[in-house]
């Protein structure tokens, strides 16, 4: 029986953005996932970045789930040129989905939907529900204001050090992924009953 790779899930925007660095990250990001035999899990659309890092991967050889809701599929976004697309009722079911396969997170830039996912699965890494690692990778300052925003939220209270030390934050697309596959645990099944 194969051992079942490394598992990664990109949480990314369903646009480009208006830099093509993000666009050129998202590609290293999918290449890196594939040159190193792994496993992409992400929301399953073949717009913006999120067909950017799905088409990378799966050209540098690795196998790639997307995870998608009807509706979306509805909109004909979905990517079929997948190993394997599951569609689902909902955007819970979604996310959860995409935990449930995954052995580390990490965030492109994106908008509301990408925010969404990462402080979901954040949360759930707070509140013990899994204990898989996340990682933020900056491109080009765009994460920034929102770090400038969290350490507020540290200084007033609302957070704590140990909450911000469980989403690390890279730059270069291989120090994140060496830094999350080190850094992960046997995979086991996240417990997202009381989520």
């Amino acid at each position: 029986m194969t051992a079942t790779p490394f598992s990664v899930c990109v949480y990314c925007g369903a646009r480009h953005g208006h830099d093509p660095a993000y666009t050129a990250a998202a590609r290293a990001l999918g290449t890196a996932i594939g040159r190193r035999g792994w496993q992409l899990v992400y929301g399953g659309g073949r717009v913006g970045l999120m067909g950017e890092v799905a088409d990378a991967a799966r050209t540098a050889g690795a196998r790639v789930i997307g995870v998608i809701p009807d509706a979306l599929m509805q909109m004909e976004v979905g990517h079929q040129d997948l190993d394997d697309l599951q569609v689902v009722r909902t955007m819970h079911e979604r996310k959860r989905r995409m935990a449930e396969q995954s052995d580390a997170f990490i965030a492109l830039p994106g908008g509301i939907g990408t925010f969404e996912e990462l402080f979901e699965t954040w949360t759930w890494r707070h509140l013990g529900y899994h204990d898989r690692p996340l990682g933020l990778l900056e491109v080009q300052g765009y994460w920034a204001p929102m770090l400038a925003f969290l350490r507020q939220s540290v200084a007033a209270g609302f957070m704590d050090e140990s909450q911000m030390a469980m989403l690390r934050i890279e730059t270069s697309v291989d120090a994140m992924l060496d830094a999350l596959q080190a850094s992960a645990g046997p995979r086991r099944m996240p417990d997202l009953s009381g989520s």
